[in-house]
């Protein structure tokens, strides 16, 4: 008696699960990511709480720590955050006495934001974040590199396959 033949696995399975196991949650890559974000934001928050920001507020503050002064519309792209999530960050930020915002005299519809010295005062006290994010992660130096470099490789495709998506 001959056995019947196995089919052929697709060539597009995720990794090498049988496809019975396709849906299974420890096996998506977007489950791992998301845990792993959920996971930083909770030792972020510890982290900043004496600075007295959240999260978002730390990537807007680092932006302007980079740059100093950034359109409104920059300063989304680089975030990777829309009007309606940044207009209140930068509002919070500004009462906080931290940022400046005003129009551009150039094109009155631009908006830029600039740091105030208390702004680029709590810089000084912000240098030991990063170094105590990286000690949480267990990471060293060229692991968090490369991890990093794995993940932005990611985005760009996941980017690009969004774009394609979208446009056709």
């Amino acid at each position: 008696m001959t056995k019947p033949p196995t089919e052929k696995p697709p060539t597009d399975r995720p990794g090498d699960a049988p496809r019975e196991d396709y849906l299974r949650l420890d096996l998506q890559l977007c489950f791992s990511l998301n845990a792993a974000s959920r996971a930083f934001g909770s030792v972020y928050r510890t982290v900043l709480k004496d600075l007295g920001l959240t999260y978002p507020q730390y990537l807007v503050m680092m932006a302007l720590w980079e740059h100093t002064e950034l359109p409104v519309k920059r300063l989304g792209e680089l975030l990777r955050l829309d009007s309606g999530t940044l207009s209140p960050l930068l509002k919070r930020l500004e009462a906080a006495g931290l940022v400046h915002r005003e129009r551009s005299a150039q094109d009155e519809r631009s908006v830029l934001v600039r740091l105030t010295p208390a702004g680029s005062e709590l810089r000084t006290e912000a240098a030991l974040v990063p170094v105590r994010i990286i000690s949480a992660t267990g990471l060293d130096a060229r692991e968090a590199a490369e991890l990093r470099a794995t993940i932005d490789r990611l985005t760009r495709a996941l980017d690009a396959a969004a774009s394609a998506t979208s446009t056709s």
